[in-house]
C-alpha cells in the first residue's frame, strides 16, 4: 500500500492537481466541434471524416478506461498521474504541428491516451479521499470540471477559428498542460493502494473490436448507408466481440472490466440512464453548430457563443446540485432534470430557417440547466451502492459506457442526420421536378433537407431522453457499502 495508516493527506493541491488536468482533458474532448468546418476545409475532408478528431477520441477514452483498473491497481497514484498528463501534452503538441489529416488524428489519439486514464483516476482518488458523506460535494467539484470544460470549448474554440488558424487551440491547451503537469508532479501523492496483478489482453483486444468496430459501422453509414458491405461487417464483428468480450469478462479470474458490479440494483440502473443522457447531450453539442453556421450562417464565434450561457450555468450548478444530492438523493432532481431535458430537446427538434438566436440559446441554456442535475448525482447514487473494493471497477465501467456512448451516440445521429438529409434531397427534387445540375435551386434544396435532417435527429434524442425519464422514477436511496474509510487531517 503506497500511504501509510499514519500519513496526514493535504487533499487540497491534490484534488486541484487533478481539476487542472481533467479540465484540459475534457477541453479538448469538445474544443473541436465549432472548429471541424474550418479544419474540413484546411486540411481538404468531409464531414464523416472530420467527425473521427471527436468520436475517435472518445472512443480511444472509451477503450482505455477499462484498463485504467488494472493500471491503478498495478502503479502508484503520481506515476500513473505523471504519465497519463506527459502523454495527453505530447499529444496537444503533435495536433498543433500537424501538416495533415492523418497527423492530426495521431495527435488527437494520443491526448485520448493520456486523458483515457487520467479521468477513471480522479474519481478514484476523490472516492478514497472523502468520506461517504461528502462524496456528493466532492462529486459536485468534479463535475465543475467535467462541465465547466466543455461549456468554454465552443466559444473559445469560435473565437480562436474566427481570427486565427486552428493551431493555435492547441497552442492554448499547451501551457495549461504543462503547468498541470509541473504542478501535480510536485503536489501528487500517492493514495491508492497497489497489487501485482495481470492484465487480461484477450479481454483488451476484444473490447477494442467491439467498441471500435460499432462506432465504425455507426460512423461510416452516414457516408456509405446502412446497407454497405463495409458498415454491415463493421457492426457484426463489433456485436460478436462484444458478446465474447462479456463473456470472458465473467470467466476470467482478474477481469479488466468487473461485471459483477451490475449484481448491484441501483448501480446498474444509475448507468443504463447515463449512458442515454450522454448520447442525448452529444447530439446537442454536435448537431447545433452544423445547423448554426451551415443554415443560418452565424460566424464559429457567434455559434460558441450560443452554447456559452449554457454551460456557465450548467458549471455554477453543479457543486449546488453535489450539496443537494447529499441532502435529498437523486430521483426528484434526476426527475426534473429529465422533465426539463424532455421538453427541451423536443423543442430543437423544430427548428426553421427563421428560429430565432434568442429562442435557441434559451432552450440550449434551459436544457443544460436540466442536464446539471443529472450527470453527477446519477453517477454518485449508484456508486454509493458498491463496497469499497468494487469503487475502482465501478467508476472504469460507467466512465467505460459513458464515453463509448457519447461517441456511439455523436457517430449515430450525425448518421440520422446525414441519412434522413440525403433521402429529403432526393425527395425534394423528385417531388418539384428540379434539375440536379441547377445550382442555384439545388442549394436551395440541401438547405431545407439539411433543417430537416437536423430536425429528425432530435426527435430521436427526445425519445432517448424520455425513457431515461421513465427509468428516473425507479431511483431510490440505498444504505451505502459503508467501509471503515480513512478520515484525512
Amino acid at each position: 500500500m503506497s500511504n501509510s495508516a499514519g500519513a496526514v493527506i493535504r487533499r487540497g493541491p491534490i484534488v486541484a492537481s487533478l481539476l487542472i488536468a481533467a479540465f484540459v482533458a475534457i477541453l479538448s474532448q469538445t474544443l473541436l466541434n465549432v472548429a471541424l468546418p474550418s479544419i474540413m476545409k484546411d486540411l481538404n475532408v468531409e464531414a464523416n471524416t472530420a467527425q473521427w478528431l471527436s468520436t475517435g477520441y472518445m472512443l480511444v477514452n472509451g477503450v482505455l478506461i477499462p484498463i485504467s483498473a488494472y493500471l491503478i491497481e498495478r502503479f502508484t497514484t503520481r506515476k500513473l498521474f505523471i504519465t497519463a498528463v506527459s502523454l495527453f501534452t505530447a499529444g496537444t503538441l503533435i495536433s498543433a504541428l500537424a501538416t495533415s489529416f492523418e497527423i492530426l488524428l495521431t495527435g488527437r489519439i494520443v491526448q485520448a491516451a493520456g486523458a483515457g486514464i487520467l479521468m477513471p483516476l480522479m474519481s478514484i482518488v476523490f472516492l478514497t479521499i472523502f468520506p461517504i458523506e461528502q462524496r456528493g460535494k466532492a462529486m459536485g467539484m468534479m463535475g465543475l470540471a467535467m462541465i465547466f470544460a466543455p461549456a468554454v470549448g465552443p466559444t473559445l474554440s469560435g473565437w480562436v477559428v474566427e481570427h486565427h488558424s486552428w493551431r493555435v487551440l492547441f497552442y492554448i491547451v499547451l501551457p495549461i498542460s504543462l503547468f498541470g503537469l509541473i504542478f501535480g508532479a510536485i503536489s501528487m501523492k500517492n493514495v491508492t493502494r497497489n497489487a501485482k496483478s495481470n492484465l487480461d489482453y484477450l479481454g483488451v483486444v476484444l473490447s477494442t473490436l467491439g467498441f471500435g468496430g460499432l462506432l465504425y459501422g455507426f460512423s461510416d453509414a452516414g457516408s456509405d448507408g446502412w446497407d454497405s458491405a463495409t458498415v454491415i461487417a463493421s457492426l457484426i464483428v463489433g456485436c460478436l466481440s462484444l458478446i465474447l468480450f462479456v463473456w470472458r469478462e465473467m470467466t476470467v479470474a482478474k477481469p479488466i472490466l468487473e461485471m459483477r458490479v451490475f449484481k448491484y440494483s441501483m448501480y446498474s440502473l444509475t448507468t443504463v440512464i447515463n449512458v442515454i443522457i450522454t448520447m442525448a447531450m452529444f447530439s446537442g453539442m454536435i448537431l447545433l453548430p452544423i445547423y448554426l453556421q451551415q443554415i443560418q450562417g452565424f460566424s464559429p464565434l457567434k455559434s460558441g457563443l450560443l452554447l456559452l450561457p449554457g454551460a456557465i450555468l450548467m458549471g455554477i450548478m453543479s457543486p449546488i446540485t453535489g450539496i443537494i444530492f447529499d441532502k435529498v438523493g437523486a430521483r426528484w432532481l434526476s426527475v426534473v432534470g429529465l422533465i426539463i431535458t424532455v421538453f427541451t430537446t423536443y423543442e430543437f427538434s423544430h427548428l426553421t430557417s427563421d428560429t430565432t438566436y434568442m429562442h435557441m440559446l434559451l432552450m440550449y441554456s434551459l436544457r443544460m440547466f436540466g442536464m446539471s442535475m443529472l450527470m453527477m448525482p446519477i453517477q454518485t447514487a449508484g456508486m454509493n451502492q458498491l463496497p469499497q473494493r468494487l469503487n475502482a471497477h465501478g467508476s472504469a465501467m460507467s466512465q467505460t459506457l459513458r464515453n463509448v456512448a457519447g461517441a456511439l451516440g455523436t457517430a449515430f445521429l450525425v448518421t440520422i442526420m446525414s441519412n434522413k438529409t440525403a433521402s429529403q434531397v432526393k425527395h425534394l427534387v423528385a417531388q418539384n421536378g428540379i434539375d440536379p445540375s441547377d445550382k442555384t435551386k439545388m442549394a436551395g434544396v440541401v438547405h431545407e433537407a439539411t433543417i430537416y435532417g437536423i430536425n429528425h435527429s432530435f426527435v430521436v434524442a427526445t425519445w432517448m431522453s424520455v425513457v431515461a425519464l421513465i427509468l428516473a422514477f425507479f431511483i431510490r436511496k440505498v444504505k451505502p457499502h459503508e467501509e471503515p474509510v480513512k478520515e484525512p487531517a
